[in-house]
C-alpha cells in the first residue's frame, strides 16, 4: 500500500489556510506552521474581496460565514474631493452571476473564519514556529523547525508572504520592489449612507476611499507618495492620516471623527513582485504573496492568492506523480493570469504618480476584470 502523501504548508495567511483546507479535504496529511503566535488573528483593518475571491471561498466551504460577516455590493462611486458623486460604475461579477461582485469585510473576521476551517480539517497546526532548514532529495524534503523538531514531507508549500524566507532559502532571488505609493488604513463605524466603495481622486492624497465591511463597520484609506517609514513615529499615525483625510467631504467628516488612536492606523508601502521562470525549486513551491504581489488598486491581492491555492490543489490531487513537470505546469497556468493583474495594478498607480490626466483607467480596469471572470 502506498503511504499517504504529506505536505508542509509554511505560513497561515489566506493562501496557506486555503491550500491546507483543500488538501485535507482530499485526504492528504498536512502540517501547517505559522511564525506568529496569534496566527495573525487580529491583524489588519478591512479587506475588499472581488467575486473571483468569493468563488474560492465558496469552494473552501466558508462562503455562508463570509456572506453573513461582510457587506456585499455591486458598484463603485467616483467622487470629487468635496464628496460630490461624479460617477457610479457597476462592478463586474468576476466570480460569476451567482455571487456578489464585491464584498468588504473586516480582515480579522476573514482570518478567523479560515482558522476555524483549518482547525476543523484535522491539519496539524503549530504556531510560533518557522521552518529553519530544508534539505531536498528526489523523493522529499527534510525540514528542521525552530522548535527543535524535524519532519519529512513529499512537498513543501511556501505561503509565508511577501518577505518569504522560504523563497530565499530555495535560491529564488526575486524581492518585492516599492512602487512609490503608500497607504494609510483605519477601521471605523459605517455611516448609514455608505453602501459601496467610493473613491475620491485628487486633493491632498492621490486617492481617498472607503469600503463597508459589515452592517456597522467600514475601513477607510488614503494613498500618498511613500515616505521613509523610520521618519514617521508610530504615535503620530492618527495625526498623519487625519492631515490627509480631513480635507475630504461627503461621509469623510463622520469617518475622520474616529481616527483618534494611532495604534489602530496602519501604514504600508505599495510593493510589486512577480517571480519569473518558475515558482518552485525541487519539491518546494510558492503560493500567494511569496510568488507575486501587487498594489491594491484592483483589490486582487487576496483573490490571486486564494486562486493559487485552489489551482495548485486541483493539480496535486489530479496527478499520480508530483514532479518538476507538474509544478512547472502550475506556474505556467497561473502566470498568464497573474502577470496582467500585477502590471495593471502597478500601471494604475503609476499614472497617478506621473500626473497622466487622459489615462484609460476604465478601459484597463474593464479589460483586466473581464479576464478574471474566466475560471483560473
Amino acid at each position: 500500500m502506498t503511504p499517504p502523501r504529506t505536505v508542509l504548508v509554511v505560513g497561515g495567511g489566506a493562501a496557506g489556510n486555503a491550500v491546507t483546507i483543500l488538501l485535507r479535504r482530499a485526504g492528504i496529511a498536512v502540517d501547517l506552521v505559522e511564525a506568529k503566535d496569534d496566527w495573525n488573528a487580529t491583524a489588519g483593518s478591512g479587506i475588499t474581496l472581488q467575486g473571483n475571491a468569493l468563488r474560492v471561498l465558496r469552494e473552501l466551504g466558508v462562503w455562508e460565514q463570509v456572506q453573513a460577516s461582510g457587506f456585499a455590493f455591486g458598484s463603485v462611486g467616483i467622487t470629487a474631493p468635496d464628496g460630490t458623486v461624479l460617477h457610479v460604475q457597476r462592478d463586474l461579477r468576476t466570480g460569476g452571476d451567482d455571487l456578489p461582485a464585491t464584498l468588504g469585510m473586516q480582515r480579522p473576521r476573514l482570518q478567523g473564519i479560515l482558522i476555524e476551517a483549518v482547525r476543523a480539517s484535522g491539519a496539524r497546526v503549530r504556531l510560533g514556529t518557522r521552518a529553519e532548514s530544508l534539505v531536498q532529495d528526489g523523493d522529499g524534503v527534510d525540514v528542521r523547525f525552530t522548535d527543535g523538531t524535524a519532519g519529512r514531507y513529499d512537498l513543501v508549500i511556501a505561503a509565508d508572504g511577501l518577505g518569504s524566507t522560504t523563497r530565499a532559502a530555495i535560491g529564488i532571488t526575486a524581492k518585492p520592489e516599492p512602487t512609490g505609493m503608500a497607504i494609510w488604513r483605519v477601521a471605523a463605524p459605517r455611516p448609514a449612507g455608505v453602501v459601496r466603495t467610493d473613491l475620491a481622486y485628487g486633493g491632498p492624497a492621490y486617492i481617498a476611499g472607503y469600503c463597508p465591511t459589515s452592517d456597522t463597520t467600514l475601513y477607510a484609506y488614503v494613498v500618498e507618495a511613500n515616505r521613509d517609514r523610520a521618519a514617521i513615529p508610530p504615535e503620530s499615525y492618527a495625526d498623519e492620516m487625519l492631515r490627509l483625510a480631513r480635507s475630504y467631504g461627503g461621509f469623510w467628516p463622520e469617518i475622520t471623527a474616529h481616527i483618534t488612536d494611532p495604534a489602530e492606523v496602519n501604514y504600508t508601502w505599495f510593493d510589486r513582485l512577480l517571480v519569473e521562470g518558475s515558482w518552485h525549486r525541487g519539491r518546494v513551491v510558492l503560493v500567494g504573496d511569496a510568488a507575486h504581489c501587487c498594489p491594491p488598486t484592483l483589490a486582487q491581492g487576496a483573490a490571486l492568492s486564494l486562486e493559487d491555492a485552489w489551482v495548485l490543489t486541483q493539480m496535486l490531487t489530479g496527478a499520480g506523480t508530483w514532479d518538476d513537470a507538474l509544478l512547472q505546469a502550475y506556474y505556467e497556468r497561473r502566470v498568464g493570469r497573474v502577470r496582467p493583474v500585477v502590471e495593471a495594478s502597478v500601471q494604475l498607480g503609476q499614472w497617478q504618480l506621473d500626473g497622466v490626466r487622459d489615462a484609460d483607467v476604465p478601459g484597463l480596469m474593464g479589460r483586466t476584470m473581464t479576464m478574471l471572470r474566466e475560471l483560473p
